[in-house]
């Protein structure tokens, strides 16, 4: 219906153009007739009327022309005017059909009507309503309102008034003093747990009470005399029982540990006296530290004195010294020397002492000792009174730092003060023993004995004794580097003329040499020092250098590097029994015995072997050069050699092989010797086969003696000896 009214409105004003067009062509401008031509007299026109908007004509009806059904009418060739009475006449149809339809439906649309108007009013009800409901529900949210800012008042009210009933109960419950308190204070001993408890109570009411006093409270006045009175009580009570304890300490034979652990089960009590009778708690700690300061003192002077009466009586002294000889000997009256020097300079059992299990052990009792007669080297003792001064001062430590309540600087001067005495006195016991020590092992084991010592302290967190192990290592180092200077010196000045008889065997002092490095080698390996290993190395200059003095008395080469291989050997010996195998001493003389050794085989091989050795190495320096022609003028030394060595090998070996062993006091070693010897003596004569393999020695006719090569290893097999 749209479309076709739609297209009726279309053609309605392409006839009105038409009409108009049709109009101007037969009358022409403004109706004047054909020809006329007058100009157009528009007049009043009001062009802003809708009959002349003609622009909005136009796009009506360019918009119409767009019209699908317009579209296909024009393309048809439909007479517009006719088309459009046609769709008017469409259009009253329809529109006399929706009357009737109208009329028809009246009924229907009158219930409809007053169905809509009941409905109005339902709704105006509803509308009322909900008004009603909407005031009624403001006036509840502002009661809502109001009832919360009631409740949250009401809420800070009962915080506030329970906050202060929290405050007034702590302050009533400190200032109050209960009847339990008073009757346990006053009543009750102080080893009891419920005095303890009490004291406990009064300490927090007075600190209350002092607290309460600070911020002006009245009713601090009401508890304060009762407070002051059983304080004085408690204070008496305490005194009396401290000082009661530390004077038990000064009973004789009394074991002082056992009532200290008893003081440690009380420590509140001078935690009461401190804060509330410091003159009191001032009065005992002067008390203790008297008391212990001497009992310390008394016990370690006693024990130092009967501990130094189970040392070894004989010791060394100044003259007991490493280059010192044997057969020296002292004025009539003189006191007899050590029995033997080498003991001083050996470690055997005596490194022990620095073992943990031993470093540990129990101290020495030296009445048990002297009992069993039994006798201690001096870093036996030095362990055994070390030890129980760290294990005393650890505890002492320990105890001042949980009694006394102290801590950092303050534990340190209160320890001072108690050991401070017996500390001294040690020092200067150990300061005039080292004046006439001389023996350099027992003051090395000292050395690591506090070495040790100083850890296992830092281990129990103990710093007091820190400074005294300084002390003492300031006393022992000095020491020490003297008594190796000593030994230096004494080795460096020895002269081999006044050393008496000389033989090849290995020189006691050699021995006294590697037995003392080898003590201190092994001992510095737990806690290298590079400063003994310095000493060391200058000892060993002195030793080596020695030994070649030595050497140098005798005439021949032979006895000369028999003595050196025999004191290198025997040094190296017992070097390797304690030190590493790469220590800078063993290294040392391994390569000096190699060198030695190799020596000594040429000069055991020269006498028997020393023509055919001469030739091997003329004709291998002639074939090296080029000039190997020269050999055939050797011919009758060569049938010489090989006929002589063929005679005389065996007798040779044999006489090698007795003289070796005869020479050489370490049979491995002339074991090896010999072996050395017999395999240059083989790479000798295969050389030998080498140079008669020349062209100008091929025909020798001596050739034909030669020994062969491999029935000669297995004839010097059978000389090598076993064990």
């Amino acid at each position: 219906m749209a479309a076709a009214a739609t297209m009726a409105a279309a053609a309605r004003e392409l006839m009105l153009r038409a009409g108009a067009s049709d109009l101007e062509e037969e009358e022409g401008p403004l109706g004047g007739g054909p020809g006329l031509q007058e100009p157009l007299q528009l007049g009043e026109l009001d062009i802003s009327s809708d009959e002349f908007i003609l622009d909005e004509v136009d796009v009506h009806i360019q918009a119409n022309l767009e019209d699908e059904l317009v579209k296909e009418a024009l393309k048809t060739g439909v007479d517009l005017r006719h088309y459009s009475k046609q769709v008017e006449l469409e259009l009253q149809q329809i529109e006399q059909k929706s009357i009737r339809d109208y009329i028809q439906e009246s009924e229907n649309i009158a219930s409809l009507h007053n169905q809509i108007t009941a409905c109005d009013a339902v709704l105006e009800r509803m509308e009322q309503m909900l008004g009603a409901f909407q005031s009624d529900l403001s006036s509840i949210s502002s009661e809502i309102r109001t009832l919360q800012e009631q409740s949250g008042a009401m809420n800070i009210r009962l915080r506030n008034r329970q906050a202060v009933r929290g405050k007034l109960g702590e302050l009533v419950d400190g200032l109050i003093v209960p009847s339990a308190l008073i009757t346990a204070i006053l009543e009750a001993p102080v080893t009891e747990p419920r005095f303890l408890e009490q004291l406990q109570e009064l300490d927090a009411k007075a600190a209350a009470v002092r607290e309460q006093e600070a911020r002006g409270t009245a009713a601090c006045a009401d508890v304060r005399g009762i407070l002051d009175r059983l304080r004085v009580k408690a204070v008496t009570k305490i005194r009396e029982f401290i000082l009661q304890k530390i004077y038990s300490f000064r009973k004789p034979m009394t074991n002082y540990q056992i009532p200290q652990t008893a003081l440690l089960k009380y420590r509140f009590f001078y935690q009461f006296l401190l804060g509330n009778e410091r003159a009191t708690a001032k009065e005992i700690r002067d008390e203790y530290v008297e008391t212990l300061s001497k009992i310390y003192l008394s016990y370690y002077r006693s024990y130092l004195g009967r501990l130094m009466k189970v040392q070894y009586e004989e010791v060394a002294e100044k003259d007991d010294l490493m280059g010192v000889e044997d057969t020296a000997k002292k004025g009539f009256f003189s006191k007899p020397s050590l029995r033997s020097r080498n003991t001083i300079f050996t470690l055997g059992t005596r490194g022990s002492v620095i073992s943990p299990t031993e470093l540990e052990a129990p101290i020495l009792v030296p009445h048990t000792a002297q009992r069993g007669e039994q006798r201690y080297p001096f870093e036996a003792l030095f362990r055994s009174q070390h030890y129980a001064l760290l294990d005393n001062s650890c505890r002492e430590y320990l105890f001042i730092c949980e009694f006394f309540v102290v801590s950092g600087s303050a534990a340190h001067e209160l320890f001072n003060a108690v050991m401070g005495r017996t500390l001294s006195m040690t020092l200067k016991h150990l300061e005039s023993y080292l004046t006439d020590c001389y023996d350099a092992i027992a003051v090395f084991l000292c050395i690591h004995i506090v070495l040790r010592f100083r850890n296992i302290a830092a281990k129990r967190d103990v710093p007091a004794l820190d400074r005294y192990w300084e002390q003492v290592l300031a006393l022992l180092w000095p020491r020490f580097e003297l008594i190796l200077e000593m030994n230096v010196q004494s080795v460096r000045s020895t002269d081999p003329q006044r050393l008496g008889g000389l033989d090849t065997r290995p020189h006691y002092i050699t021995r006294r040499y590697a037995e003392f490095s080898s003590a201190l080698v092994s001992i510095n390996q737990t806690i290298p020092n590079e400063r003994t290993m310095q000493l060391l190395g200058q000892l060993q200059v002195e030793v080596e250098n020695f030994v070649l003095r030595v050497a140098a008395e005798f005439s021949s080469r032979k006895e000369q590097l028999v003595f050196l291989i025999n004191n290198y050997d025997m040094m190296l010996g017992v070097l390797m029994e304690r030190a590493a195998d790469d220590s800078k001493e063993v290294e040392s003389f391994q390569q000096l015995l190699n060198a030695r050794t190799q020596e000594f085989i040429e000069e055991l091989l020269s006498p028997p072997f020393g023509g055919l050795v001469a030739f091997v190495k003329e004709a291998e320096a002639l074939i090296e050069r080029g000039q190997a022609e020269r050999l055939r003028g050797e011919e009758a030394r060569v049938t010489q050699l090989i006929r002589g060595f063929g005679s005389s090998w065996k007798s040779s070996v044999e006489s090698l092989s007795q003289d070796v062993m005869r020479s050489f006091t370490n049979f491995r070693n002339g074991t090896s010797i010999i072996q050395g010897a017999l395999t240059q003596l083989i790479q000798l004569y295969h050389r030998f086969h080498r140079v008669l393999s020349q062209p100008q020695l091929r025909a020798l006719p001596a050739r034909a003696e030669l020994i062969n090569i491999h029935h000669l290893m297995v004839e010097l097999k059978k000389h090598k000896p076993n064990f």
